[in-house]
């Protein structure tokens, strides 16, 4: 019975050999010994398979597969793989044992964004060639999320961003039961040469333009723009989008702070402004006083004076000759006035037929200017 369940298993797969073979290529054959030894690591790049099967090869309408769950999948792979049909007996325990670890075990790293905040640094393993994404590790034991991030970048790009780092700025994601937090670095010039320092694990490290990068599963931008499939980014898809949020808010952060720093014309142009105010408060007042003195003036001509003609107003003359109660009205004062008359209203006096019907009223406009 337990046989004929094995041929079973063995020879009917929901799954077409010629995928099963671009999917082993993908994250199974170019592991590293040390790593093909170890079936939890197997089960990482397993499930990294899984969601390139789900997110491309389920969702293409040519092909029409039906998506499975993790252990179904996983039992295509055991199965398919030949150094790991001796495990698949066992396939429930190995995949306990895995989810366990998994859950205990978080994923930190960085997104490296260049000067202009235009474009992102992604990285491709030598074990998923034909896949991008971010460089990110496994925390170890009593390790501090933003060192594990610095050592994990550190190894996989040759760049200490452990002077960078801010704790506090990161994006952090829950990714199939697994937290993947990325710290962003931003003002990393283009020019930067990356050098991995593990061998056989990160194979190139490159710019990519985040405006080119896919938002979703059937965006073809990367593919128009850059001739890369947008199946080559499922790993950096969950974060795209946030990634555009972070660098949209600090430009307009950037924009307030330039703001800020012109707000300097605006106070000059207020202090100016506050000047000229004040100095019309000082005119006022000016006048003002001079209005009270020739009122006084004026009461003191007319007691000394009093027998001076109703004509000889103390103020200034700025009206008609019918407005004026006198025969002797004249622009120019006649040859026969007193010296004294002359002297006094030299100051208050002013007379021209051009002022007909025109009333000057300075402390009107100096109210309003105020």
């Amino acid at each position: 019975m337990a046989s004929s369940e094995g041929n079973i298993r063995q020879n009917k797969h929901s799954i077409p050999i010629d995928i099963l073979d671009d999917l082993c290529s993908r994250f199974i054959i170019n592991l590293p010994p040390e790593d093909k030894a170890n079936l939890v690591r197997i089960c990482f790049q397993i499930e990294l398979a899984h969601w390139f099967y789900l997110d491309y090869y389920c969702t293409d309408e040519s092909t029409r597969l039906n998506p499975c769950g993790i252990r179904e999948f996983a039992a295509h792979i055991f199965q398919h793989v030949p150094t790991l049909r001796e495990h698949i007996r066992n396939l429930d325990e190995v995949l306990d044992n895995w989810r366990e670890y998994k859950q205990t075990v978080p994923t930190y790293g960085a997104i490296l964004l260049d000067t202009d905040l235009t474009h992102v640094l992604l990285v491709q393993s030598y074990w998923a060639k034909a896949s991008w994404g971010f460089p990110k590790g496994k925390v170890n034991e009593d390790e501090e999320p933003w060192k594990c991030a610095s050592r994990e970048v550190l190894e996989e790009t040759g760049f200490d961003i452990s002077n960078l780092i801010n704790k506090q700025d990161y994006i952090e994601a829950t990714i199939h039961d697994q937290i993947a937090r990325l710290y962003i670095i931003g003002n990393i010039s283009r020019d930067t040469k990356f050098q991995p320092r593990t061998r056989n694990e990160i194979k190139a490290c490159e710019w990519f333009p985040i405006a080119d990068l896919p938002a979703n599963r059937k965006d073809m931008t990367p593919k128009v723009k850059m001739g890369v499939s947008p199946n080559a980014f499922f790993m950096v898809l969950p974060f795209v989008k946030r990634i555009r949020r972070w660098v949209a808010e600090r430009h307009q952060k950037v924009f307030r702070r330039t703001r800020h720093k012109s707000m300097g014309d605006i106070d000059m142009t207020h202090n100016k402004n506050k000047t000229i105010s004040q100095g019309l408060q000082n005119e006022i007042q000016e006048y003002q006083q001079n209005s009270n003195q020739k009122v006084y003036k004026n009461h003191s001509v007319t007691k000394t004076n009093g027998n001076r003609k109703a004509g000889k107003m103390s103020k200034r003359q700025l009206f008609t000759p019918q407005n004026v109660h006198t025969n002797n009205f004249s622009p120019v004062n006649k040859d026969n006035s007193p010296i004294d008359d002359v002297e006094d209203n030299s100051y208050y006096n002013f007379v021209a037929p051009s002022w007909a019907n025109f009333k000057f009223d300075r402390r009107a406009i100096l109210d309003c200017l105020t």
